[in-house]
């Protein structure tokens, strides 16, 4: 079956196949200005785990669009993130929710890069966050896909009470502020992951307006 722009247009409704209520909100808040409904797995009798298979963010991005749209019938958002470190070779790249292994916790996974980078001099703890996003319609064609970078440095010590993940080592030079010591307005006008999902709204609002063909 071929699916139409009309087909989401019509239906106005969005798949997000995550649990995170904090990227959920994000998106509901992007979206609903706009006329669309996001639906997660919460709203759905039934629910599938997509494992990452991919090689690079964006191909697990994609599969996950892939597999959710597939499996519910419904237009659906794949996103995949995380932190690259230039001087470990890109790592934890796309291992970075399960850096310290299958049982992995923030705390475990920030304590381990420390460790990996405790002799890596100031100069050479560039690093950088990316975030991707794709967008399937129900027969697995992806539509949509983007990406959005935010550079920084690792710290030697966590710095910050808020954010999750890598966010206490990961600062912003250009503010002297880690990612979990920046209010939420900077944080989202200048993540990867606020750049990744204007990158996408655009797409999205411009699909609205002349189709899918390019």
């Amino acid at each position: 079956m071929v699916y139409e722009l009309s087909d989401l247009l019509k239906s106005r409704v969005l798949f997000l196949g995550t649990g995170n209520k904090k990227k959920i909100i994000e998106l509901e808040q992007a979206l609903e200005p706009r006329g669309y409904r996001l639906k997660t797995p919460s709203d759905l009798p039934s629910q599938i785990e997509v494992e990452e298979t991919g090689s690079t963010f964006l191909e697990n991005a994609k599969l996950k669009a892939i597999a959710q749209a597939k499996h519910t019938g419904l237009w659906s958002i794949g996103e995949d993130s995380g932190l690259c470190v230039i001087s470990l070779d890109g790592a934890p790249g796309i291992f970075s929710a399960r850096f310290s292994g299958p049982n992995a916790t923030d705390t475990t996974n920030n304590e381990l890069l420390l460790e990996r980078m405790a002799n890596i001099p100031n100069p050479a703890r560039e690093a950088y966050y990316i975030s991707t996003i794709a967008l399937a319609d129900p027969s697995g064609t992806v539509h949509i896909e983007v990406s959005g970078e935010c550079w920084g440095r690792i710290l030697n010590s966590p710095r910050g009470e808020g954010g999750f993940g890598y966010d206490p080592l990961f600062e912003i030079p250009e503010f002297h502020r880690t990612f979990a010591e920046l209010g939420i307005n900077v944080k989202r006008a200048i993540s990867h992951r606020g750049r990744s999902l204007r990158a996408f709204l655009n797409r999205l609002d411009n699909l609205a307006t002349v189709g899918f063909n390019d």
